[in-house]
């Protein structure tokens, strides 16, 4: 629970509300504290009631339409233990899945190395992500690999372009997925990391035939409700992927010198900057299916730096003039 992580932050931002939430007949009680967002609310709701974030609808006395801003904090809404709070939505088992509801977002943000610095020594950010280590499990799919380093993958853009249409899923499968993942495995062991739902995550792996090739393992797949928001001073409040929550499960195999991300939105690095990877979106499948070799450099680049010791000392932006031997003499000279 938020209340066991340990930290020193101010009073105001550590202060913990219980809060009562009706659906569907039943109520719920959920924790949140003052630094959390409305959508960070919304994530623990979904955590009792099933009902993802965008399905909710939250209702509260005297406080208007601030509960439909997810940037939110929660310090700036007048919630009171005493009120209890309506919440209006559909289980997504109830509802046909269709990823295509999901906002597109393509106005991605460079964040400079100074503030994304500043982003993930926030005090109030890294005891957003203490808490989420101490709420969220990490299933393993396949055991950890001792010896192998960490590729987490994002997937749309990154393994599948999500927006366009096709009669079969694989026609929107970024082209040798199944290569790059078969000759990463040889060296890494491999999680999923999508900022949608799990039911998605599950439904287009198993499409992809991702989940029971023969060539590889998935050791274990993440969705939206592992992710925290985060404060920038000049991009306000957003949403990443903080793969520190790995490393506090699974620290005796994954660290950040042996861990590196692919996504295709920089803002999921923030609190890992020198883990990250930013990989060339994979859109309109159908016109770019022939020319697409992203995964093919790639595959290149994971086998070059795989003997590596510490991979966080790359710029992985420049992976594509990455030199291995002129690094080795460089760096161990």
């Amino acid at each position: 629970m938020a209340s066991e992580s340990s930290s020193a932050v101010s009073p105001m931002t550590v202060e913990e509300l219980t809060l009562a939430v009706k659906w569907s007949g039943k109520e719920h009680t959920v924790r949140v504290c003052g630094d959390d967002t409305v959508g960070e609310l919304k994530r623990r709701i979904c955590e009792v009631t099933n009902v993802l974030p965008k399905r909710q609808k939250l209702l509260y006395p005297k406080v208007g339409a601030k509960l439909t801003d997810d940037s939110l904090l929660l310090s700036q809404i007048p919630l009171k233990s005493s009120f209890k709070m309506t919440m209006i939505g559909t289980v997504e088992d109830d509802i046909i899945v269709d990823q295509v509801e999901s906002p597109d977002i393509i106005d991605d943000f460079e964040i400079e190395q100074d503030e994304a610095v500043d982003i993930k020594d926030k005090e109030i950010n890294k005891e957003k992500l203490r808490r989420r280590i101490a709420q969220h499990k990490i299933v393993l799919r396949n055991p950890c690999r001792e010896g192998k380093k960490l590729l987490v993958l994002d997937i749309d853009y990154t393994l599948f372009d999500h927006r366009s249409t096709a009669e079969n899923p694989l026609e929107l499968m970024r082209p040798y997925l199944h290569e790059f993942l078969s000759a990463a495995y040889a060296a890494y062991d491999i999680m999923i990391w999508s900022a949608t739902s799990m039911k998605w995550v599950e439904v287009k792996m198993k499409q992809l035939g991702v989940l029971d090739n023969p060539n590889y393992k998935i050791t274990a797949m993440l969705d939206h409700m592992a992710m925290i928001t985060v404060q920038s001073d000049h991009y306000g409040v957003f949403d990443c992927k903080p793969l520190g929550l790995i490393w506090a499960h699974f620290p005796e195999f994954y660290s950040p010198k042996n861990t590196i991300m692919f996504d295709d939105l920089r803002r999921n690095f923030v609190m890992n900057p020198q883990n990250g990877l930013p990989i060339k979106p994979f859109r309109k499948a159908h016109a770019n299916r022939s020319s697409d070799d992203e995964l093919m450099k790639l595959t290149q680049y994971l086998f070059a730096i795989s003997d590596l010791d510490d991979l966080s000392v790359l710029d992985h932006k420049k992976w594509e003039s990455f030199d291995g031997v002129s690094f080795k003499k460089h760096r161990y000279s």
